[in-house]
């Protein structure tokens, strides 16, 4: 019987001395443009120790990708040295430093986005009470945010991490795109299958890989995060899981994150 204690080896080639993982939290700490702050990397380091690996709270790839105030941001090279102290801060106890990449989507508001209007796949609004109403994204904004995901890898790789985790969870961007309830675009990037809608994912996960190819000179991970199903109808619903975990089984993903 295999032992918490016993390493782990990704099929990446990342081991991890145990099998103990910090998940994502969000803390707030960072500066309002995103940039790291000591506070923020000295809570990281501390609760490194003894760990595997630590996953940090989610990290935005694009401005208009923000979730909340405080939140970290990897969306510009200016913000390599801060994220440089931060995986090496999580290094220096022993763990692996994987950091999680995220785009909000119509989960924001224009309070956040400095009185920018938020962006989904489609204009339909969450359903909760403080929900805004999103805009579309253009066709070329999708790729221009496939893109963004693509260069956030590459920061994290120049940053010294030793993963990324995609958050493809809690009805952020990317769950979004997969959404029958968030997804009613007509162009490629929608459909009404699962594997229509899967395009954006598909992509998206070219784009990592593309760019894990080109500027990893070590192994490195990459993991998704999803979450099971939607309350809303239309909604995510199990099988529609299913579906899409047979299709991530086969890419490159060195694990899934199940929240």
């Amino acid at each position: 019987m295999t032992n918490f204690n016993e390493p782990l080896q990704f099929k990446s080639g990342v081991t991890l001395r145990n099998r103990l993982m910090m998940s994502p939290m969000t803390t707030k700490q960072s500066f309002y443009n995103g940039s790291i702050t000591r506070d923020e990397i000295g809570y990281y380091t501390q609760r490194a120790a003894g760990l595997g690996a630590v996953i940090t709270g989610a990290a935005n790839v694009e401005d208009l990708g923000k979730g909340w105030d405080g939140e970290l941001s990897i969306a510009h090279d200016t913000m390599l040295p801060g994220l440089s102290a931060l995986a090496k801060g999580i290094q220096s106890q022993g763990a692996k430093a994987i950091v999680q990449i995220v785009h909000a989507g119509r989960m924001t508001q224009r309070s956040v986005l400095g009185g920018h209007q938020i962006v989904s796949a489609s204009a339909v609004a969450a359903l909760r009470d403080d929900a805004e109403m999103p805009r579309e994204m253009t066709t070329e904004e999708v790729q221009q945010t496939i893109q963004a995901f693509g260069d956030a890898t590459r920061r994290a790789i120049q940053a010294g991490f030793d993963g990324i985790e995609l958050h493809g969870a809690n009805t952020y961007l990317i769950q979004q795109f997969f959404s029958p309830h968030s997804n009613r675009r007509t162009d490629q990037y929608g459909g009404e299958t699962p594997q229509e809608r899967y395009r954006f994912i598909d992509e998206l996960l070219t784009a990592v890989f593309k760019a894990v190819d080109q500027y990893a000179d070590r192994p490195f991970v990459v993991g998704y995060r999803f979450s099971p199903e939607e309350f809303e109808t239309p909604g995510i619903r199990f099988s529609d899981t299913m579906w899409l975990l047979t299709q991530l089984r086969e890419s490159r993903l060195d694990y899934v994150h199940v929240y």
